[in-house]
């Protein structure tokens, strides 16, 4: 199961941690992890090449962890939009897909 783990401050996530593998099929034909990893991808890069925000990161195989350096109301709406696809991804795939909300 991938468990996506969202760091929220003032309402808003301002990082992620992703963890673990779908198990939905084999690797090389897990749709829910390659829905997964690319829609985490297109978060950061946006954040990253397209707003211009500087983020801790880290990546490793089955892991991705994300998280602003500074404040940036346009990367947390970037990482709302990630949260939102996640968690509609996760009603889709229950037994897949874990949303976790840290205050």
């Amino acid at each position: 199961m991938i468990s996506a783990v969202f760091n929220i401050r003032n309402s808003k996530p301002v990082g992620f941690t992703l963890k673990g593998h779908s198990g939905y099929a084999e690797s090389g034909r897990d749709t829910v992890c390659a829905a997964v990893s690319s829609a985490a991808y297109m978060a950061v890069n946006t954040v990253t090449e397209i707003l211009g925000c500087a983020l801790d990161a880290e990546v490793d195989d089955g892991y991705m962890r994300a998280s602003l350096r500074s404040e940036s109301e346009a990367a947390k709406d970037v990482f709302s939009g990630l949260m939102l696809h996640l968690t509609e991804l996760s009603k889709e795939y229950p037994d897949f897909i874990r949303i976790i909300t840290e205050v």
